[in-house]
């Protein structure tokens, strides 16, 4: 198990809460905690030097501001200089975040190994995250409609041609003869069909309307 953990919260409350759970649970012998990113990410800056690298970091996403000045006021901009300065440090994100369009672009983007959604059984499944992380495999919160494990669900650039078709107003047939006018392959209805059903799937969308307003809200298209 993970001998040395860094921990970043700006919760106080939140902070010993996850050290009592993965000290009782994992016995993990170092666990120290962080309220900014700067000073996390000084922390760690710090314990590189010394040759006593942490091994693991857990870190929210969103700092809330106070009267503090900073340089990093994300959790996201902590991950980035986290791996400048220590490329394979191992991390999970705890937050409360739950759009899989979003997870997904943390584990494409920054190559997080871990993303836990606070909630009622946060702590259980951040425990979770943790062994699963120390054997090299990858974790997110079951609640998450995202299997990082496999392929990682993407859109694709022909989703993307669909997606701007619905957009337009145009009906499934009326992409697909689009296409076939474009030489646009593939171009059949039938398949067009599958993969608003599949991009319907992915994104929890009730029909065509709620699903080009989840695009444009996570500026897809």
């Amino acid at each position: 198990m993970f001998k040395k953990v860094l921990i970043a919260e700006d919760f106080q409350d939140t902070n010993q809460g996850i050290s009592e759970m993965l000290r009782e649970k994992l016995h993990i012998p170092s666990l120290q905690e962080e309220f900014y990113c700067d000073k996390a990410h000084n922390r760690l800056k710090y314990a590189l030097g010394e040759n006593e690298p942490f091994e693991l970091l857990i870190t929210d996403l969103f700092f809330k501001e106070d009267h503090v000045e900073r340089k990093l006021t994300s959790g996201l901009e902590l991950i980035g200089a986290a791996r400048a300065i220590q490329p394979n440090l191992k991390i999970i994100v705890n937050s409360m975040e739950d759009n899989p369009a979003k997870v997904n672009a943390l584990f494409k983007e920054t190559k997080i190994n871990g993303y836990v959604c606070k909630g009622r059984h946060g702590l259980k499944e951040l425990v979770n995250a943790v062994q699963e992380v120390f054997h090299n495999r990858t974790y997110v919160s079951p609640g998450i409609d995202l299997n990082v494990s496999n392929n990682v669900f993407e859109l694709e650039e022909f989703d993307l041609m669909i997606l701007q078709g619905l957009a337009d107003g145009l009906t499934k047939k009326e992409i697909s003869e689009k296409f076939k006018r474009e030489h646009i392959t593939p171009n059949s209805e039938s398949t067009i069909d599958k993969r608003v059903s599949k991009l319907f799937d992915k994104f929890g969308a009730k029909n065509t309307n709620h699903l080009i307003a989840k695009m444009i809200r996570e500026e897809k298209i």
